[in-house]
Protein backbone atom coordinates (compact mmCIF):
# COMPACT_ATOMS: atom_id res chain seq x y z
CA UNK A 1 0.00 0.00 0.00
CA UNK A 2 3.02 2.59 0.51
CA UNK A 3 4.14 4.13 -2.32
CA UNK A 4 7.74 5.44 -1.65
CA UNK A 5 8.54 9.33 -2.63
CA UNK A 6 11.77 9.67 -1.33
CA UNK A 7 14.68 7.59 -0.37
CA UNK A 8 17.29 9.91 1.72
CA UNK A 9 17.30 11.41 4.73
CA UNK A 10 17.34 15.22 4.55
CA UNK A 11 21.43 16.62 4.81
CA UNK A 12 22.31 20.58 5.70
CA UNK A 13 25.25 21.98 4.19
CA UNK A 14 28.20 22.44 6.16
CA UNK A 15 30.35 25.77 6.64
CA UNK A 16 31.87 26.05 2.71
CA UNK A 17 34.19 23.15 2.24
CA UNK A 18 33.32 20.78 4.47
CA UNK A 19 30.92 17.94 3.95
CA UNK A 20 27.18 18.10 4.17
CA UNK A 21 25.99 17.06 7.44
CA UNK A 22 23.19 14.47 8.07
CA UNK A 23 20.71 15.35 10.19
CA UNK A 24 20.14 13.18 13.20
CA UNK A 25 16.68 13.90 13.01
CA UNK A 26 14.11 11.94 10.76
CA UNK A 27 10.88 10.77 11.26
CA UNK A 28 7.94 10.52 9.31
CA UNK A 29 5.56 8.47 10.68
CA UNK A 30 4.50 6.47 13.88
CA UNK A 31 5.78 3.24 13.63
CA UNK A 32 9.11 2.96 11.38
CA UNK A 33 12.10 1.00 13.65
CA UNK A 34 12.90 3.58 16.47
CA UNK A 35 15.88 4.97 16.88
CA UNK A 36 16.40 7.91 19.29
CA UNK A 37 13.56 9.27 21.12
CA UNK A 38 13.17 12.23 24.03
CA UNK A 39 11.99 10.94 27.01
CA UNK A 40 10.55 14.02 29.54
CA UNK A 41 11.43 14.49 33.09
CA UNK A 42 9.52 15.04 36.82
CA UNK A 43 11.88 17.13 38.57
CA UNK A 44 10.51 20.67 39.12
CA UNK A 45 6.68 19.21 38.71
CA UNK A 46 4.28 22.33 39.53
CA UNK A 47 0.20 22.28 39.68
CA UNK A 48 -0.77 24.49 36.87
CA UNK A 49 -2.36 27.63 36.80
CA UNK A 50 -6.21 28.33 37.23
CA UNK A 51 -6.12 29.99 33.60
CA UNK A 52 -9.57 29.31 31.95
CA UNK A 53 -7.48 27.42 29.83
CA UNK A 54 -6.09 24.44 32.43
CA UNK A 55 -9.67 24.02 33.90
CA UNK A 56 -12.05 24.44 31.24
CA UNK A 57 -11.76 20.89 30.99
CA UNK A 58 -12.19 19.75 34.25
CA UNK A 59 -15.38 20.21 36.78
CA UNK A 60 -16.39 23.34 38.41
CA UNK A 61 -15.00 21.67 42.29
CA UNK A 62 -11.84 20.35 40.57
CA UNK A 63 -11.40 23.50 39.35
CA UNK A 64 -11.62 25.74 42.49
CA UNK A 65 -9.11 23.19 43.71
CA UNK A 66 -6.44 23.76 40.76
CA UNK A 67 -7.35 27.20 41.41
CA UNK A 68 -6.01 26.94 44.99
CA UNK A 69 -2.89 24.61 44.33
CA UNK A 70 -1.72 26.32 41.34
CA UNK A 71 1.84 27.08 42.01
CA UNK A 72 2.75 24.52 44.51
CA UNK A 73 4.95 21.43 43.63
CA UNK A 74 3.15 18.20 43.12
CA UNK A 75 2.94 15.96 46.26
CA UNK A 76 5.93 13.78 46.52
CA UNK A 77 3.66 10.65 46.74
CA UNK A 78 2.35 10.90 43.15
CA UNK A 79 6.10 11.93 42.33
CA UNK A 80 8.06 9.47 43.58
CA UNK A 81 5.63 6.14 41.96
CA UNK A 82 5.87 8.17 38.47
CA UNK A 83 9.71 9.30 39.23
CA UNK A 84 10.08 4.90 39.84
CA UNK A 85 8.29 3.68 36.56
CA UNK A 86 9.47 6.50 34.44
CA UNK A 87 13.24 5.57 35.02
CA UNK A 88 12.40 1.54 34.46
CA UNK A 89 10.77 2.49 30.87
CA UNK A 90 14.07 4.90 30.21
CA UNK A 91 16.14 1.17 31.20
CA UNK A 92 13.68 -0.96 28.66
CA UNK A 93 14.41 1.76 25.73
CA UNK A 94 17.62 1.53 25.79
CA UNK A 95 17.75 -2.24 26.49
CA UNK A 96 16.07 -2.12 22.92
CA UNK A 97 19.13 -0.48 21.61
CA UNK A 98 17.19 3.37 21.50
CA UNK A 99 19.03 6.38 22.46
CA UNK A 100 17.52 8.40 24.58
CA UNK A 101 17.69 12.22 25.38
CA UNK A 102 16.29 14.40 28.35
CA UNK A 103 15.60 17.66 29.09
CA UNK A 104 17.46 19.74 31.84
CA UNK A 105 15.76 20.12 35.06
CA UNK A 106 14.09 22.97 35.97
CA UNK A 107 11.99 24.91 38.90
CA UNK A 108 9.08 25.60 37.45
CA UNK A 109 7.79 27.63 40.33
CA UNK A 110 9.80 30.56 38.85
CA UNK A 111 7.86 33.48 37.88
CA UNK A 112 7.80 34.73 34.27
CA UNK A 113 6.13 37.77 32.95
CA UNK A 114 5.40 38.73 29.43
CA UNK A 115 3.95 42.70 28.55
CA UNK A 116 0.58 41.19 29.16
CA UNK A 117 0.23 38.51 32.09
CA UNK A 118 2.50 36.21 34.11
CA UNK A 119 2.25 32.77 34.92
CA UNK A 120 4.71 29.70 36.44
CA UNK A 121 5.53 26.86 34.99
CA UNK A 122 3.86 23.19 34.90
CA UNK A 123 6.21 20.54 34.08
CA UNK A 124 8.59 19.29 30.94
CA UNK A 125 7.09 15.89 31.12
CA UNK A 126 5.36 15.76 27.83
CA UNK A 127 7.40 16.84 24.79
CA UNK A 128 5.39 15.12 22.42
CA UNK A 129 2.99 18.73 23.19
CA UNK A 130 5.85 20.92 22.94
CA UNK A 131 7.45 19.94 19.51
CA UNK A 132 6.82 18.14 16.22
CA UNK A 133 8.95 16.20 13.80
CA UNK A 134 8.21 16.25 10.70
CA UNK A 135 11.16 14.41 8.74
CA UNK A 136 14.35 16.52 9.71
CA UNK A 137 12.77 19.16 11.05
CA UNK A 138 11.73 20.06 14.66
CA UNK A 139 8.74 22.41 15.02
CA UNK A 140 8.54 24.22 18.15
CA UNK A 141 4.92 24.56 19.21
CA UNK A 142 2.82 27.66 20.06
CA UNK A 143 0.72 26.77 23.10
CA UNK A 144 -2.44 28.02 24.75
CA UNK A 145 -1.88 27.40 27.75
CA UNK A 146 0.69 30.31 29.75
CA UNK A 147 1.80 27.74 32.25
CA UNK A 148 3.75 26.07 28.95
CA UNK A 149 4.90 29.20 27.56
CA UNK A 150 8.43 28.77 27.89
CA UNK A 151 8.27 24.61 28.08
CA UNK A 152 10.86 24.08 25.29
CA UNK A 153 13.72 26.09 26.69
CA UNK A 154 14.36 22.89 28.97
CA UNK A 155 14.88 20.89 25.65
CA UNK A 156 17.48 23.91 23.84
CA UNK A 157 20.58 21.94 24.81
CA UNK A 158 19.11 19.32 22.83
CA UNK A 159 17.56 21.63 19.64
CA UNK A 160 20.78 22.85 19.43
CA UNK A 161 22.77 19.85 19.26
CA UNK A 162 20.23 18.43 16.78
CA UNK A 163 21.04 21.78 14.80
CA UNK A 164 24.65 21.66 14.82
CA UNK A 165 24.38 18.24 13.57
CA UNK A 166 22.03 19.04 10.51
CA UNK A 167 18.28 19.32 11.58
CA UNK A 168 15.90 21.82 10.76
CA UNK A 169 15.56 23.69 13.59
CA UNK A 170 11.45 25.66 13.15
CA UNK A 171 9.16 27.62 16.28
CA UNK A 172 5.80 29.16 14.96
CA UNK A 173 5.14 32.06 16.24
CA UNK A 174 4.90 32.92 19.73
CA UNK A 175 1.35 33.48 20.75
CA UNK A 176 0.71 36.92 22.87
CA UNK A 177 -2.12 34.62 24.91
CA UNK A 178 -4.14 37.54 25.88
CA UNK A 179 -7.96 37.55 26.75
CA UNK A 180 -8.94 37.91 23.12
CA UNK A 181 -7.59 34.13 22.32
CA UNK A 182 -10.18 33.00 24.72
CA UNK A 183 -14.12 32.95 25.23
CA UNK A 184 -14.73 34.72 28.12
CA UNK A 185 -18.17 32.33 28.53
CA UNK A 186 -16.92 29.43 27.63
CA UNK A 187 -18.65 25.89 29.02
CA UNK A 188 -18.46 22.30 28.06
CA UNK A 189 -20.98 21.48 25.73
CA UNK A 190 -23.47 19.30 26.59
CA UNK A 191 -24.44 16.02 25.05
CA UNK A 192 -26.22 16.75 22.08
CA UNK A 193 -25.65 20.61 21.56
CA UNK A 194 -23.16 21.75 19.09
CA UNK A 195 -19.51 21.33 20.12
CA UNK A 196 -17.97 24.55 21.02
CA UNK A 197 -14.37 25.77 21.67
CA UNK A 198 -12.74 27.97 24.60
CA UNK A 199 -10.06 29.23 21.96
CA UNK A 200 -11.08 31.69 19.42
CA UNK A 201 -9.09 32.57 16.15
CA UNK A 202 -7.16 35.58 17.65
CA UNK A 203 -3.87 33.97 16.70
CA UNK A 204 -2.36 30.51 15.25
CA UNK A 205 -2.00 27.91 19.13
CA UNK A 206 -1.59 24.43 18.77
CA UNK A 207 -0.07 21.40 20.49
CA UNK A 208 1.52 19.20 18.85
CA UNK A 209 0.05 16.53 20.41
CA UNK A 210 -3.49 17.04 18.47
CA UNK A 211 -1.49 15.86 15.58
CA UNK A 212 -0.14 12.44 14.54
CA UNK A 213 1.88 11.06 10.94
CA UNK A 214 1.70 8.67 8.38
CA UNK A 215 4.08 10.07 5.94
CA UNK A 216 2.59 12.62 3.83
CA UNK A 217 -0.70 12.43 5.45
CA UNK A 218 -0.97 13.92 9.06
CA UNK A 219 -4.38 13.67 10.55
CA UNK A 220 -5.38 16.33 13.35
CA UNK A 221 -8.12 16.75 16.35
CA UNK A 222 -9.24 20.53 16.91
CA UNK A 223 -9.09 20.89 20.47
CA UNK A 224 -9.39 23.20 23.32
CA UNK A 225 -5.50 24.03 23.14
CA UNK A 226 -5.46 23.96 19.20
CA UNK A 227 -7.63 26.57 17.23
CA UNK A 228 -8.31 26.24 13.07
CA UNK A 229 -5.46 28.77 13.01
CA UNK A 230 -3.29 26.89 14.69
CA UNK A 231 -3.71 23.70 11.84
CA UNK A 232 -4.05 26.40 8.97
CA UNK A 233 -0.73 27.44 9.97
CA UNK A 234 0.94 24.28 10.21
CA UNK A 235 -0.69 23.61 6.61
CA UNK A 236 0.85 25.96 4.90
CA UNK A 237 4.23 25.81 6.84
CA UNK A 238 4.54 22.42 5.31
CA UNK A 239 3.55 23.23 2.18
CA UNK A 240 1.69 21.13 -1.03
CA UNK A 241 4.00 17.96 -0.15
CA UNK A 242 1.78 16.98 2.94
CA UNK A 243 -1.81 16.82 3.42
CA UNK A 244 -3.92 17.45 6.77
CA UNK A 245 -7.27 15.88 7.59
CA UNK A 246 -9.23 16.36 10.46
CA UNK A 247 -10.94 14.01 12.80
CA UNK A 248 -14.17 14.82 14.20
CA UNK A 249 -14.33 13.78 17.81
CA UNK A 250 -17.17 13.23 19.69
CA UNK A 251 -15.17 14.05 22.66
CA UNK A 252 -16.77 17.17 24.68
CA UNK A 253 -13.60 18.27 26.73
CA UNK A 254 -11.23 17.60 23.36
CA UNK A 255 -7.37 18.01 23.96
CA UNK A 256 -4.63 15.61 22.15
CA UNK A 257 -5.60 13.01 19.40
CA UNK A 258 -3.83 10.45 21.49
CA UNK A 259 -6.56 8.45 23.35
CA UNK A 260 -8.81 9.05 20.12
CA UNK A 261 -6.94 8.27 17.47
CA UNK A 262 -3.84 6.80 17.25
CA UNK A 263 -2.07 5.01 13.99
CA UNK A 264 0.11 1.69 14.89
CA UNK A 265 1.74 0.55 11.77
CA UNK A 266 0.98 0.96 7.38
CA UNK A 267 -3.13 0.48 7.47
CA UNK A 268 -3.81 0.06 10.84
CA UNK A 269 -5.23 2.74 12.71
CA UNK A 270 -6.72 2.09 16.54
CA UNK A 271 -9.91 4.48 17.68
CA UNK A 272 -11.74 5.07 20.77
CA UNK A 273 -14.92 4.31 20.23
CA UNK A 274 -16.38 6.95 22.25
CA UNK A 275 -14.87 9.67 20.37
CA UNK A 276 -14.73 8.58 17.08
CA UNK A 277 -17.57 7.59 14.54
CA UNK A 278 -15.75 4.97 12.29
CA UNK A 279 -18.02 5.96 9.48
CA UNK A 280 -16.67 9.84 9.21
CA UNK A 281 -12.85 8.79 8.80
CA UNK A 282 -11.17 11.02 5.99
CA UNK A 283 -11.31 8.82 2.94
CA UNK A 284 -7.63 8.55 2.77
CA UNK A 285 -8.23 5.71 5.46
CA UNK A 286 -10.75 4.07 3.01
CA UNK A 287 -8.39 0.94 2.90
CA UNK A 288 -7.52 0.78 6.40
CA UNK A 289 -7.66 -1.30 9.27
CA UNK A 290 -9.99 0.09 11.69
CA UNK A 291 -9.52 -1.58 15.15
CA UNK A 292 -11.79 -0.71 17.96
CA UNK A 293 -9.88 0.05 21.37
CA UNK A 294 -11.28 -2.07 23.65
CA UNK A 295 -13.46 -0.42 27.20
CA UNK A 296 -10.65 0.01 29.75
CA UNK A 297 -11.19 -1.38 33.35
CA UNK A 298 -11.70 1.40 35.99
CA UNK A 299 -8.03 2.05 37.64
CA UNK A 300 -8.34 0.96 41.32
CA UNK A 301 -6.07 3.87 42.47
CA UNK A 302 -8.57 6.39 43.92
CA UNK A 303 -5.77 9.34 44.37
CA UNK A 304 -4.91 8.60 40.54
CA UNK A 305 -8.43 8.58 39.14
CA UNK A 306 -9.07 11.75 40.57
CA UNK A 307 -5.52 12.99 39.58
CA UNK A 308 -5.04 11.85 36.26
CA UNK A 309 -5.55 14.70 33.77
CA UNK A 310 -6.26 12.11 30.92
CA UNK A 311 -9.09 9.83 31.78
CA UNK A 312 -9.62 5.86 31.33
CA UNK A 313 -8.49 6.14 27.53
CA UNK A 314 -5.04 6.70 28.13
CA UNK A 315 -4.78 2.83 27.55
CA UNK A 316 -4.83 3.77 24.11
CA UNK A 317 -1.43 6.11 24.49
CA UNK A 318 1.10 3.25 23.70
CA UNK A 319 4.63 3.93 21.90
CA UNK A 320 5.45 1.63 18.57
CA UNK A 321 8.52 0.31 18.61
CA UNK A 322 8.61 -0.45 14.80
CA UNK A 323 5.67 -1.99 13.10
CA UNK A 324 5.04 -5.38 15.58
CA UNK A 325 6.46 -4.16 19.05
CA UNK A 326 4.41 -1.64 20.79
CA UNK A 327 4.69 -0.64 24.41
CA UNK A 328 1.97 -0.74 26.22
CA UNK A 329 0.30 -0.29 30.13
CA UNK A 330 0.76 -3.64 32.19
CA UNK A 331 -2.06 -2.64 33.63
CA UNK A 332 -4.54 -2.17 31.06
CA UNK A 333 -4.94 -6.37 30.47
CA UNK A 334 -7.63 -5.68 27.79
CA UNK A 335 -5.84 -3.49 25.56
CA UNK A 336 -2.64 -5.44 25.98
CA UNK A 337 -4.62 -8.70 24.80
CA UNK A 338 -6.06 -6.61 22.06
CA UNK A 339 -3.06 -5.64 20.82
CA UNK A 340 -2.23 -9.45 20.43
CA UNK A 341 -5.00 -10.55 18.89
CA UNK A 342 -4.49 -7.89 16.01
CA UNK A 343 -0.99 -9.39 15.16
CA UNK A 344 1.54 -6.73 17.22
CA UNK A 345 3.84 -7.94 19.82
CA UNK A 346 3.30 -5.91 22.85
CA UNK A 347 5.87 -5.04 25.31
CA UNK A 348 4.27 -4.33 28.81
CA UNK A 349 5.73 -1.37 30.75
CA UNK A 350 4.31 0.23 34.03
CA UNK A 351 3.47 4.21 33.77
CA UNK A 352 0.07 4.37 35.27
CA UNK A 353 1.50 7.20 37.76
CA UNK A 354 2.45 9.22 34.78
CA UNK A 355 -1.30 10.72 34.45
CA UNK A 356 -1.25 13.47 37.30
CA UNK A 357 1.76 14.60 34.87
CA UNK A 358 0.16 14.68 31.40
CA UNK A 359 0.20 11.07 29.90
CA UNK A 360 1.99 7.82 28.94
CA UNK A 361 4.08 6.23 27.04
CA UNK A 362 3.19 8.40 23.92
CA UNK A 363 2.73 11.82 25.96
CA UNK A 364 6.10 10.93 27.83
CA UNK A 365 8.19 10.95 24.41
CA UNK A 366 8.87 12.38 21.01
CA UNK A 367 10.24 9.93 18.40
CA UNK A 368 13.18 11.99 16.99
CA UNK A 369 14.57 9.09 14.33
CA UNK A 370 12.38 6.28 12.89
CA UNK A 371 14.59 4.25 10.40
CA UNK A 372 13.00 5.33 7.04
CA UNK A 373 11.71 7.30 4.42
CA UNK A 374 9.06 9.69 3.51
CA UNK A 375 6.02 7.65 1.82
CA UNK A 376 2.64 7.96 1.04
CA UNK A 377 0.24 5.61 2.57
CA UNK A 378 -3.39 6.77 1.67
CA UNK A 379 -5.93 4.76 0.12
Amino acid sequence: MAVTQRTDIATATADAGQEPLVSPVNSHNEWDPLEEIIVGRLEGATIPSGHPVVTCNIPPWAARLQRLAAGFRYPETLVERAQEELDRFVALLESLGITVRRPEAVDHRRRYATPDWSSRGFCNTCPRDSMLVIGDEIIETPMAWPSRYFETHSYRPVLKDYFRRGARWTAAPKPQLTDELFEPDFRIPRAGEPMRYILTEFEPVFDAADFVRAGRDLFVTRSNVTNRMGIDWLRRHLGPGYRIHEIESRCRTPMHIDTTFVLLAPGKVLVNPDYVDVDRLPDVLGSWDVLIAPEPRPIDDRLLRLTSMCGKWLSMNVLMVDEKRVIAERHHTAMLRALESWGFEPIPCDLLHYAPFGGSFHCATLDVRRRGTLESYAA
